[in-house]
């Protein structure tokens, strides 16, 4: 099917191009969602007539777009959620949770402005691709922990992997100085009866023997 772009489509075209797409994806997408028109003869010449006023249009939403994405790009936001001490989420996130959490920070992002492969499915930092307008393009980093704390660490450029490893190294030097300290007080307990036993002896060197 041939269509008249009315706004510039990634990897497609810009406005007012005349572009052949497959017929699924004119009827599901860019018919539906106001960003073409079949090309045909009354299309091109209300195109033309209206031309003017869509451009006027796509310049001030571009401006807007511009003027959030300064505030925005590069921003991160913090999602909390359950894993596994590997890392896996119980779970995952989703491009509507994460235009929800933009959202609640007061930034109005819609999930289909939200560009993901796939829904993030382990702890640590995601850069996620933002489209605020076909012209306006941004990434900001999503920061999935089990909490706060684990937030704010993964934020300094800690991995999942590298507080594991820390927490294990702290709990193996902790068994170290619990061994260290009953083997001390071992020794100290065994010490008078050695001493004990070292006077016996030197007692016994010292007593004449009796016939």
């Amino acid at each position: 099917m041939q269509v008249i772009l009315l706004e510039r489509v990634a990897k497609l075209g810009q406005m007012g191009e005349v572009v052949q797409v497959k017929d699924g994806y004119a009827r599901n997408f860019l018919l539906p969602q106001g960003k073409a028109l079949r090309a045909n003869e009354a299309n091109v010449a209300r195109f033309e007539a209206e031309k003017a006023q869509l451009e006027a249009r796509n310049l001030e939403t571009r401006k807007e777009a511009e003027k959030l994405a300064k505030s925005l790009d590069g921003k991160q936001f913090v999602v909390i959620r359950t894993a596994s001490d590997s890392g896996a989420l119980y779970g995952s996130v989703t491009t509507r949770d994460i235009a929800d959490v933009a959202t609640e920070e007061g930034f109005s992002i819609d999930r289909k402005q939200v560009a993901l492969s796939g829904p993030i499915k382990e702890l640590g930092l995601h850069d996620v691709q933002v489209t605020l307008h076909p012209e306006v393009e941004i990434t900001l980093q999503v920061n999935v922990a089990r909490s706060s704390e684990e937030a704010e660490l993964q934020a300094s450029g800690k991995s999942i992997q590298d507080l594991a490893a820390e927490e294990e190294a702290a709990a193996e030097f902790e068994i170290a100085e619990l061994f260290e300290d009953i083997g001390s007080a071992a020794a100290e307990d065994n010490a008078p009866a050695e001493a004990v036993g070292e006077e016996s002896a030197s007692e016994d060197e010292n007593t004449p023997t009796q016939h």
